[in-house]
């Protein structure tokens, strides 16, 4: 599962690089909800690294919380933007913090589309599979919001 997950997110990756033209160089994020975390994001050109604290719930009512540090790659821009709206893929090392995962190592693969709003503003809709050992495979929608400050 590990391995088709990191090969399908190579196989993006490697993709995204061939279809890059309209994102800006330099980008750095301030991430307010849930997707890649609550924490910071920096991009250069079609890639990211993340990192910040994670809250999803596995079971209705119930939050469970990691610290997630991981990276992100963009492909497919939607429009010609300076700033294009795009989809992403991304691979992540969580650690939790609480509940059954408390002290595990995971392994995040996601995947998704974020909807450059107005100017920095945007949206993400994805989705995320987690896996640990000793737990299911876990997957959870990841919305998210997020305020970009493009650097030239």
């Amino acid at each position: 599962m590990k391995q088709l997950g990191i090969s399908i997110f190579l196989l993006l990756a490697v993709s995204g690089t061939q279809a890059q033209t309209y994102f800006s160089t330099h980008e750095f994020s301030i991430n307010g909800f849930r997707n890649p975390s609550v924490g910071a994001e920096y991009r250069y050109k079609h890639v990211s690294v993340h990192a910040g604290y994670y809250p999803t719930a596995f079971k209705s009512g119930e939050n469970t919380g990691f610290i997630k540090t991981g990276f992100t790659t963009w492909f497919l821009s939607v429009g010609k933007r300076t700033n294009p709206s795009s989809f992403y893929a991304g691979a992540s090392y969580l650690r939790g913090l609480d509940r059954d995962y408390k002290d595990k190592n995971a392994l995040g693969i996601e995947t998704g589309f974020r909807w450059m709003v107005w100017k920095g503003l945007n949206l993400r809709i994805g989705v995320i599979a987690v896996a640990a050992t000793g737990e299911s495979l876990k997957i959870n929608p990841t919305p998210g919001i997020s305020y970009s400050f493009f650097i030239k």
